[in-house]
């Protein structure tokens, strides 16, 4: 059956903008910056700094020279090195190591640092920088409460490290004072810097959201405008061939009237003067089919005229049978019978004549063009009665025993330039489509169709 194509979209990619977050601290673009995935990829980079942590650790207990301790150093810098391969595992996995007990984390970072300053210098060793680096971790991964909350468990890890390990002297107590003081301000400044980055990164996460739903929203216009301006452009392609027959079939009837004309008075008057009968009755026969000749170029060129778009009242038996007048000159015509089963009584309708006959005519000649010698096509009218909501419609059904439309193809017959037919426009259905919805404000639909044969149904509102 004759159908149109539907021309699939091409896929788009656009850029994702990247975020304050992701250009500050180098994480790669992601689809979506969803507040999970926000917080693996702190857990990246909280990774990197503890990395970075123990690596300097360990350089400086193995590199400068000590007295004792660094076996006791070694040791702790290995522990803590296996709980930072534990957090990249966790975070390749896409996973956040004890992430329910991150207070718990905290207590314990405390106490690794404190035990690290206590093996080493004391209240001057180099490790007490790792405070600042833990609350800089827990500032990007955590809430400023729980941030503030590691500053109060790293001050008392400080302070009993101060009691444990301190001299007494004047420079200690002001190392701790200072170091104390530097800890609290790091721990405002950290705050309030990843708090702004956060928010940035929030903010960029619903911008991103917006844009991809509007650049959604005009891609869907696009294809909208792009389907109605391919609509248009398959009419008007119809309607271009529809002159251009027109205008040929009035050149043929042109010059093939003029000829016939003259052939059928030669006739006719060779007929009065001959007086043998036999003669008589085969001139008689050949002015016959010269008036059959002529009325199928009345009914040609009738056809190709253009079409009447007024409303009247129409005899839906009528446009059926010169639908299958004119079909009856298609060349699949022969060898197929086309039978009729019409309901008795049925009442006019307001419609537009000529549309009507167009498109069923285009059914049977589909219809036609799917069956083989030997098949019969039918065509059946009923009235279906009003209900409810719904009014009062003629039912007309074109049933044929063709080798009917495979499911993929049931899903597009109806597209402009979508054909079956190796010879085919794809735009008969679309355009019968488009005259039965807005001309003949009706409802065109495939009913069924398999291997044993097609059925269309045209319903038309009786006014």
């Amino acid at each position: 059956m004759n159908s149109p194509a539907s021309e699939s979209q091409p896929a788009r990619t656009t850029a994702k903008p990247r975020t304050v977050f992701q250009t500050v601290f180098g994480l790669p673009k992601s689809p979506s910056l969803d507040p999970f995935r926000r917080e693996l990829q702190a857990e990246s980079i909280t990774v990197r700094i503890r990395w970075f942590g123990l690596c300097v650790g360990y350089l400086y207990v193995n590199i400068v020279d000590r007295v004792s301790g660094q076996p006791e150093l070694n040791a702790m810098l290995t522990l803590g090195a296996l709980y930072a391969l534990m957090d990249t595992l966790a975070s390749i996995r896409g996973r956040i190591l004890l992430s329910e007990y991150r207070i718990g984390i905290s207590l314990m970072e405390a106490l690794f640092i404190g035990l690290l300053c206590y093996f080493d210098q004391g209240v001057e060793s180099p490790f007490r920088f790792y405070y600042f680096l833990s609350l800089l971790v827990c500032a990007i991964r955590h809430s400023p409460a729980l941030t503030f909350s590691t500053f109060g468990l790293h001050s008392v890890s400080y302070i009993v490290l101060g009691v444990f390990a301190s001299k007494g002297s004047p420079e200690d107590f002001v190392t701790i004072v200072l170091t104390l003081v530097f800890l609290g301000w790091a721990v405002w400044a950290i705050i309030a810097l990843t708090g702004l980055l956060k928010a940035a990164g929030q903010r960029m996460f619903v911008l991103n959201e917006e844009l991809k739903q509007n650049q959604k929203t005009l891609e869907q216009r696009i294809s909208t405008r792009t389907k109605e301006l391919q609509e248009s452009q398959a009419l008007l392609v119809q309607q271009e061939k529809q002159a251009a027959f027109g205008l040929l079939a009035a050149g043929i009837a042109h010059e093939v009237g003029n000829p016939l004309a003259s052939i059928s008075s030669i006739v006719q008057m060779l007929s009065r003067r001959n007086q043998d009968d036999y003669v008589k009755e085969r001139l008689h026969m050949v002015d016959g089919q010269l008036q059959r000749i002529q009325r199928t170029l009345r009914e040609l060129v009738g056809f190709s005229r253009p079409t009447n778009q007024q409303a009247t009242s129409v005899d839906v038996h009528a446009a059926i049978n010169e639908a299958m007048n004119i079909a009856k000159y298609y060349k699949r015509w022969k060898g197929k019978t086309v039978s009729t089963e019409l309901a008795q009584g049925l009442p006019l309708i307001r419609s537009v004549y000529d549309q009507l006959v167009q498109v069923l005519l285009n059914l049977i000649l589909n219809a036609l063009d799917a069956t083989e010698e030997g098949a019969t096509i039918t065509l059946t009218t009923q009235l279906i009665a009003e209900d409810g909501a719904t009014p009062a419609r003629i039912s007309i059904l074109i049933r044929d025993e063709g080798h009917g439309i495979s499911e993929n193809a049931q899903i597009q017959i109806f597209q402009p330039y979508f054909t079956t037919k190796s010879t085919g426009t794809g735009l008969g259905l679309f355009v019968c489509r488009q005259l039965v919805q807005q001309t003949l404000r009706g409802e065109i639909r495939l009913v069924n169709s398999s291997t044993s044969g097609t059925t269309f149904e045209v319903l038309l509102p009786v006014a």
